[in-house]
């Protein structure tokens, strides 16, 4: 099936990108463990596989898949998100300039901050929640924006059309982070983005046993420029890896609508529960980005911010009586996770940067599974005490 086909979501979850294996009908697609492969003549290669870090047809599969999934035409896989956040940065001119959302995952700004900025990369960290401080960031000297909506961790929405329209008006790319809100969720290609980027880890992924990373571009101008630099860095994901990820993308609809329905029970408990300052998700009528996230995302998503009273020490207390829900980093999986951020993910941000956007001693991150509702909320209950 390909992507220009007009099947639906669950449809194209499960065949885009794929059929029964010619040579025995497996329907599975197969694992091809191998480097490299035979050519007829020297310099004459079957379809386009000479070495499997250029290309394997197991992830052939995988990034058409992932293509039809965002509404897109060409697909690239990577060996985790940083690797895909890295391939877009090497299409940046020498001292380029990037504009970046304030509120970014931990290693996307340490990927700036201590590797990137020694390369001569310039880059700016503005509220793109905020069309005036976006006007005012992206100016003609920008040769890319990169843009996560949902924020991580704290959730914050950006318009992508209305940034698509000052980045294009500027000559500058715009690439979206849509780790969080997944294809399924939101499609920012079709709002105007150039790139949309993914931690396949998380959902795409699902099941917290793999590392990946996957982009999806329209313009093919763009897909040989970053083909390109896959080849050549070769931060490629092996097949197995592949393999697993395609087994995933097929239940994706299903386990992100059980993600959303358990995360909209927990924010109904958390609202009323004492102890809690602040409840932020994308779809709750108090999210002040509410009306943008109602219109770009299909539903709110699996990921819940909170603020506890009393700061570090109600957060610790918090997070060590959790039963059911488990300290980790990461996000995404079946399996309910809760991460402090302060602590964790985002121990790479200077404290004054953190506490300057928002990111207090007393915020966590849940990110919530697929069990039962009713057992993660007693969970949730009992921690709070």
């Amino acid at each position: 099936m390909s992507s220009s086909e007009h099947a639906g979501f669950g449809t194209r979850a499960v065949h885009a990108g794929q059929a029964p294996d010619p040579c025995t009908g497996a329907i599975m697609t197969p694992v091809y463990m191998t480097s490299t492969f035979a050519q007829p003549s020297p310099g004459e290669f079957i379809g386009e596989y000479d070495y499997s870090r250029a290309a394997n047809p197991t992830r052939t599969a995988l990034e058409a898949n992932l293509a039809s999934l965002e509404n897109g035409r060409h697909g690239l896989c990577f060996a985790s998100g940083c690797a895909a956040l890295a391939a877009v940065l090497h299409l940046c001119k020498q001292g380029g300039r990037v504009v970046l959302s304030d509120d970014v995952y931990g290693g996307t700004f340490r990927l700036f901050d201590k590797v990137y900025r020694h390369f001569g990369l310039q880059f700016e960290q503005a509220d793109l929640t905020d069309p005036a401080a976006a006007e005012r960031a992206i100016t003609p000297d920008t040769d890319l924006v990169w843009l996560e909506t949902p924020t991580n961790p704290l959730l914050k929405i950006a318009d992508i059309q209305a940034i698509s329209a000052v980045a294009k008006s500027n000559n500058a790319l715009l690439a979206v982070d849509n780790t969080f809100a997944t294809p399924y969720l939101q499609n920012p290609l079709d709002l105007g983005a150039d790139i949309v980027s993914h931690s396949s880890t998380k959902y795409l992924g699902g099941h917290s046993d793999l590392i990946g990373g996957a982009l999806v571009v329209n313009d093919d101008e763009v897909l040989q420029r970053l083909k390109f630099i896959q080849l050549s860095v070769g931060a490629t994901p092996g097949p197995m890896d592949c393999f697993l990820l395609l087994r995933s993308t097929k239940t994706l609809h299903l386990r992100l609508d059980r993600h959303c329905d358990n995360a909209e029970k927990i924010v109904g408990f958390l609202e009323n529960r004492s102890g809690i300052r602040s409840v932020v998700y994308p779809h709750h009528a108090a999210h002040p980005h509410h009306d943008i996230a109602q219109r770009q995302m299909r539903r709110g998503g699996g990921i819940i911010t909170m603020t506890l009273d009393g700061g570090i020490d109600s957060a610790r207390r918090f997070l060590e009586r959790l039963r059911v829900f488990t300290i980790a980093e990461s996000l995404g999986g079946v399996e309910s996770l809760v991460d402090h951020p302060a602590i964790m993910t985002h121990a790479s941000v200077p404290p004054e940067q953190r506490a300057a956007i928002g990111i207090e001693d007393g915020l966590v991150r849940l990110s919530v599974g697929v069990e039962e509702a009713g057992d993660l909320i007693a969970d949730l209950d009992h921690a709070l005490g």
